[in-house]
């Protein structure tokens, strides 16, 4: 209908531009973010990470005793940027907490008896008549103009630091296994639902679809507590059974349709030349069978690698064996404030998902829809 509709077409063509601008504008924000400092993360946002940012700071100045005597006047000098924080552009600067942004740069602000003078460069004089008094310094708030500061720092702290690079290869031995095992479970099954004749074949049929509607959250206490009375709770082997099982009724579902929509001539051909059912499955069907196992393939990587509940309750929280989604829950619970150590970690969480998908997206829709029109 869309196709034959010039209006609908370009509703159709600007509804997928928007949702693709709708998910690419958060992943290029956090992919920014994760390379800024802490300072500029929590001023401002992403979107100005190009330009020069405005920070708003209170620096003291030295301790009275730094004072020096010169020409009848006492001296205290130096430069509200320290080397942590980096060099700015003053652009304006106070004495009081009421009118911090009071004075231009170079101007003489007076309090009590002392005069005081901030440079554009961050270089501070305070001059007074009679010897200063004290142990604290003069309290100097100061608005500057910061060029944008980029760093790797996030990422190495993330990596080597946090834990998160422990937590990556957990996560890769959870996923890798959890996504091959079911495939490989599924295509035996679904080549025997679609090309072999057995008793009770259109009932295994329709609970593998009954299946499909099954919440996990209802099997989690009974699958953990068959795991601990077998000896594999809490540990990978039981997490890969876990998700095999959670797995295999939709890739079933999928690889059936694929596969019973192949060319019959074929399949009846290979019979006709004496070739097994696994000798057919082996040659002709696997290899024609790609599209759909790609397909599911993506599904079941993106759904392993971001899980939390099935790693919990099959992994717990131990240091060892924690995943990254489990990494993540406790960097927010511990460095709510830390933006940029969040920024990176999520960015390293989401990396292997995004490059796996982009990889493998061209089979995503081929593989879904083969054989939706025509079945076995």
């Amino acid at each position: 209908m869309a196709g034959r509709s010039p209006a609908l077409a370009w509703a159709v063509h600007l509804s997928v531009v928007l949702l693709v601008v709708l998910w690419t504008i958060p992943t290029a924000g956090l992919l920014i973010s994760s390379f800024r400092d802490r300072d500029q993360i929590s001023t401002s946002g992403w979107w100005t990470a190009l330009a020069p940012a405005e920070r708003n700071l209170v620096a003291r100045s030295k301790a009275p005793d730094a004072a020096r005597q010169e020409g009848g006047e006492w001296i205290i000098e130096g430069n509200v940027f320290d080397e942590e924080e980096g060099a700015g552009t003053v652009t304006a600067f106070g004495v009081s907490s009421r009118s911090p942004t009071a004075f231009a740069p170079g101007d003489v602000a007076e309090r009590g008896d002392a005069r005081i003078t901030v440079q554009a460069d961050g270089q501070y004089r305070i001059a007074s008549e009679q010897q200063p008094e004290g142990r604290r310094g003069t309290r100097l708030f100061v608005t500057s103009k910061e060029p944008p500061r980029w760093t790797v720092e996030n990422y190495r702290t993330v990596l080597f630091s946090e834990g998160i690079g422990r937590s990556f290869l957990n996560t890769m031995t959870v996923t890798i296994p959890a996504t091959v095992i079911p495939i490989l479970i599924a295509a035996f099954a679904a080549y025997a639902l679609a090309w072999m004749e057995f008793p009770g074949r259109a009932l295994l049929l329709a609970v593998v679809v009954g299946l499909l509607v099954v919440p996990l959250q209802m099997t989690l206490i009974p699958l953990l507590r068959l795991h601990n009375s077998i000896g594999i709770g809490k540990a990978y082997l039981g997490i890969w059974m876990a998700h095999t099982a959670f797995g295999l009724p939709l890739a079933i579902y999928l690889l059936r349709n694929y596969i019973a929509g192949l060319p019959r001539e074929i399949i009846e051909s290979a019979r006709v030349d004496g070739a097994t059912d696994f000798q057919i499955f082996l040659r002709i069907v696997l290899p024609l069978s790609y599209p759909a196992l790609a397909s599911f393939a993506i599904f079941q990587f993106l759904w392993v690698w971001n899980d939390l509940l099935v790693a919990t309750v099959f992994l717990g929280n131990n240091e060892d064996q924690l995943v990254m989604t489990g990494r993540l829950r406790e960097l927010l619970g511990s460095k709510g404030g830390e933006w940029e150590i969040l920024a990176a970690s999520a960015f390293v969480s989401i990396a292997v998902p995004i490059a796996v998908f982009f990889a493998m997206q061209k089979y995503l829709v081929r593989g879904l829809l083969a054989g939706s029109v025509k079945g076995g």
